[in-house]
């Protein structure tokens, strides 16, 4: 396990985001990121989570809702990580898996993929 910072963290959960082809960045609607350092109780292996209305499922009703949340989880990356490189491989990963969800896009689907 590597420590990394919070705030080291959230830059490279940024740069993450940043790195989303702008064809596809610009399609995200109503979406934000946040970094928390554990992940649900219920969960606490989790890395990442998206919590809201997959575009997908969206219809003319949608309106006047707070953003989703893709939230990525700083602790249990850490904990699966011995290296930096490792942290934005899979930092990267997981808000990329996460930014799939908001499109619609299943985990079986995303496992094809190689983003599970």
């Amino acid at each position: 396990m590597i420590e990394v910072d919070e705030d080291r963290f959230v830059e490279l959960a940024e740069a993450a985001l940043a790195s989303v082809p702008p064809q596809l960045a610009g399609l995200l609607d109503n979406v934000v990121l946040f970094v928390e350092d554990d992940a649900p109780a219920d969960d606490p292996d989790l890395l990442g989570l998206y919590d809201g209305v997959a575009l997908t499922d969206r219809d003319t009703a949608y309106g006047g809702v707070l953003p989703d949340r893709i939230m990525i989880f700083r602790r249990p990356t850490l904990a699966i990580c011995d290296t930096e490189e490792d942290v934005v491989e899979e930092v990267r990963i997981t808000v990329v898996h996460e930014i799939a969800h908001h499109f619609g896009i299943d985990d079986d689907r995303l496992h094809e993929l190689g983003y599970a």
